[in-house]
């Protein structure tokens, strides 16, 4: 009986002894995959904690501008979109992120685009995706020879999708992640130059006088340079830039029934340009982060359409 009894414990006791082995297994190859590489300490090195908690607010928003000449008189139209607020959580154990946003103004149903921004960064690549969904700019038209006119809201809904990706040459000495993610540390000031990709599509209806749509897709090639500077213990200030030259570019725009190509004029650019401040103490860290996104297509001889997109991060997190 007492045998039967000790052989029931064991096979009860088994699957808690199994779970534990597995999830213990499991935090050591996570824990060595995060914390090798091939870094300088001196440099760059990883928090000696595993989880990070960081609550962020963001902010973002879209400018259009079209300048050109219309059978000899000049143009210029600015169209702006209704800027973008959020909250979020995010919850990090060695790399592994999981994050929720809240919008508060879609909530109170006072804005109804739709924006996603993926980002990820890496030691040596790392990049952004960007997709807008806008239907509520608001702006102005001047054509030579006549009054402004002001551009009612809701006539223009864009669609843009933005995608900028990077390689790191001295990845072992400047790290993006400290800068953005804050899965890094900084400890010394360096830099590296930086070979980018960009693309770009993008879609305008315009339900107006005239029913106007503008089709746009860019592919741009280039390279950058990116900074960290660390003025003090704790202290942290990035800046990077990262121009594209347009390589592939797919462009027209349609007046009702009549297409009109829209021919590439060199040189058409996508510039992503990075700036982060961050300031670290015990074991929390505070900061603020910028993307700004700039195209430039066509001729202002003829049309040219500059985009403008961007993003302003604030963030506290606390590791442990």
């Amino acid at each position: 009986m007492i045998k039967e009894l000790s052989f029931i414990a064991l096979l009860l006791s088994a699957p808690q002894v199994s779970a534990q082995s597995i999830l213990h297994r499991a935090d050591s190859m996570l824990s060595r995959n995060y914390r090798k590489g091939d870094i300088d300490t001196a440099y760059i090195t990883r928090p000696s904690t595993k989880w990070t908690v960081t609550a962020r607010m963001n902010v973002s928003g879209a400018k259009i501008d079209a300048e050109g000449i219309d059978q000899g008189k000049h143009f210029k139209a600015e169209m702006d979109a209704n800027r973008k607020a959020t909250l979020s959580l995010g919850v990090s154990y060695l790399g592994l992120s999981l994050s929720a946003s809240l919008n508060p103004a879609k909530l109170m149903g006072k804005y109804h685009d739709y924006e996603l921004n993926f980002n990820s960064y890496g030691r040596r690549f790392g990049f952004d995706i960007i997709y807008q969904n806008a239907k509520n700019f608001k702006g102005w038209h001047d054509h030579e020879g006549m009054e402004r006119i002001t551009l009612p809201d809701g006539v223009l809904s864009v669609k843009t999708l933005n995608v900028n990706a990077f390689y790191v040459f001295n990845s072992r000495r400047f790290s993006y992640p400290a800068a953005f993610s804050q899965s890094y540390i900084q400890r010394r000031s360096a830099g590296s130059f930086l070979l980018a990709a960009s693309g770009m599509g993008q879609r305008a209806d315009l339900d107006w006088e005239r029913d106007m749509t503008l089709k746009m897709t860019n592919i741009g090639v280039g390279a950058g340079y990116g900074y960290n500077y660390v003025p003090g213990k704790g202290w942290l200030l990035h800046i990077s830039a990262l121009p594209t030259f347009i390589v592939y570019s797919n462009a027209s725009m349609t007046f009702d029934d009549a297409r009109v190509p829209l021919h590439y004029h060199f040189p058409e650019v996508i510039i992503t340009g990075r700036g982060a401040v961050v300031r670290q103490w015990s074991n929390k860290f505070i900061g603020m982060s910028m993307v700004f996104n700039f195209t430039n297509v066509g001729d202002k001889e003829s049309l040219a359409i500059h985009n403008i997109k961007w993003r302003i991060r604030s963030f506290f997190g606390v590791r442990f």
